[in-house]
């Protein structure tokens, strides 16, 4: 391997077009213009894969290098696939022990429904900034936000798009993300310079979705409104029935918010976590010790209530989930797409393509606009933040510096079109994953993402008028 010369740029990209017609025929034209069931995600990915692994092998790599490129690339995702296995595992014991039911109980009583969505907003940006982590906020705080707009019959859509959009701003600006440090370390940039220059595209971006999601809670009002409160009684009795609520039971969601102020890690913080959370359902619930442990592996259910009859269908929707087996769809999809990206890392095909494309760009503007837009792509084709803000880091580093641009603008241009931008591809790890922890499909919530959709705007419009943009007085 090590004798081997770089393939020729249409061989390097063969793979990544290859993957590019499946998705769109698979996953555009056999739906929407055939009427035809979309291709599986993860059969996609694992098609794409093959075709790559196949090639490598007719230019005569060994099978033993390709598979030492897949496992590298597996191992450096394989704590993320841990962290999917442990959010599953929480939401399931946060509901067994009562914490998510007493929140959404609660919530239903002190939210009120006029305000449902700039709350949605509001309170995932705090637990999220605290905790850094978007997708572990929204597995866990946003799960009760959206159990709380489901009873009052707000609108899904709008509340998912905030949580979302709430959930990735408040990641973005806390410097235990995960991301975060790595967009700053892939470009060489400072932390607290990284997520000072974040500021300056994100506040904006957030103060006028903030309004937004304030005037829609009187334009899309619950239907609470309109004096339907028997079924919202209906389902705060049929809770009651089945948990038993006291103060002990923000325990786990306190482990999470110290054990990350603390900087813990992360894993361990969550496991401790969910450990509570089987400890106190044991203790306050009426649950027995097998029930705890078929939560754990298969989620909760509410027919361990046997006690109760006839429960509304909306609690076993709230509460029917969790446990290891949660995000399998998700944890599936990201090892086939580490499969893939572990085959073409062999041959360098992403840093390839962007050198390629971008290469002859020289204007200051076009520069920043081009690292967006190699960022989407990138991320968009790859499923994996953390590998887009490396291999764009490396492609635009130098042309940053040759032109005078501080390195800040390229770390966040990257969280720009890469992290903020992720829950619009329907077919990303992150999307697959919000749909399946909120319940909300992509076609509902998508356009209601106002974070990131003004995001997407307000980046290159900064690009184009040159402000915040930290030019060096003796560029070029």
């Amino acid at each position: 391997m090590n004798n081997k010369k770089q393939p020729s740029f249409i061989i390097t990209i063969t793979p990544i077009i290859f993957l590019g017609i499946l998705i769109i025929y698979g996953m555009v034209l056999r739906p929407k213009v055939f009427h035809q069931p979309g291709f599986p995600l993860e059969v996609v990915f694992m098609m794409a894969a093959f075709f790559a692994i196949a090639e490598l092998l007719l230019l005569g790599y060994e099978w033993t290098d390709i598979q030492k490129s897949i496992v590298k690339k597996l191992s450096k995702g394989f704590p993320a696939i841990l962290i999917l296995f442990a959010i599953g595992v929480i939401i399931g014991t946060w509901i067994i022990s009562g914490t998510i039911p007493m929140l959404i109980h609660f919530g239903i009583n002190l939210i009120h429904p006029s305000y449902i969505y700039i709350l949605a907003f509001i309170i995932p940006i705090v637990f999220s900034t605290l905790t850094g982590t978007s997708w572990g906020s929204i597995g866990t705080i946003g799960v009760v936000i959206i159990g709380v707009a489901a009873v009052i019959d707000a609108n899904l859509g709008i509340t998912a798009g905030a949580i979302v959009g709430g959930a990735f701003f408040g990641d973005k600006l806390s410097p235990l993300s995960d991301t975060t440090n790595i967009a700053a370390m892939a470009t060489e940039v400072d932390l607290y310079d990284h997520i000072q220059s974040m500021m300056i595209t994100t506040l904006p971006s957030a103060i006028i979705a903030a309004i937004i999601y304030f005037i829609l809670g009187f334009i899309y009002p619950p239907s609470f409104l309109s004096g339907e409160t028997q079924q919202v009684s209906i389902t705060l009795s049929a809770i009651s029935s089945i948990f038993n609520f006291n103060i002990w039971l923000l325990i786990p969601p306190l482990i999470v918010l110290i054990g990350s102020i603390k900087k813990m890690a992360t894993l361990p913080t969550l496991l401790t976590s969910s450990l509570s959370a089987a400890t106190l359902a044991l203790i306050f619930q009426p649950y027995t010790s097998t029930d705890i442990m078929a939560t754990i592996n298969k989620g909760f259910n509410t027919k361990m209530a046997f006690w109760v009859h006839d429960l509304p269908d909306n609690i076993s929707i709230l509460f029917n989930r969790g446990g290891l087996y949660e995000l399998n769809e998700a944890i599936i999809f990201s090892i086939m797409v580490f499969i893939f990206i572990g085959t073409i890392d062999l041959i360098n095909a992403m840093p390839s393509i962007v050198n390629k494309t971008f290469g002859q760009i020289k204007s200051k503007s076009s520069i920043i606009i081009s690292s967006l837009f190699a960022t989407a792509f990138t991320n968009g084709i790859t499923s994996n933040q953390s590998a887009t803000s490396f291999i764009i880091g490396d492609a635009f580093g130098k042309r940053y510096d040759d032109n005078g641009i501080s390195r800040k603008v390229l770390s966040r241009s990257i969280e720009d079109y890469g992290t903020m931008f992720e829950s619009l591809v329907p077919w990303h790890a992150t999307a697959i994953f919000l749909t399946t922890t909120l319940g909300v499909s992509y076609s509902e919530y998508w356009n209601w993402q106002l974070l990131s959709l003004i995001n997407l705007v307000i980046a290159p419009t900064l690009a184009i008028l040159g402000k915040g943009c930290y030019y060096k007085k003796n560029s070029q």
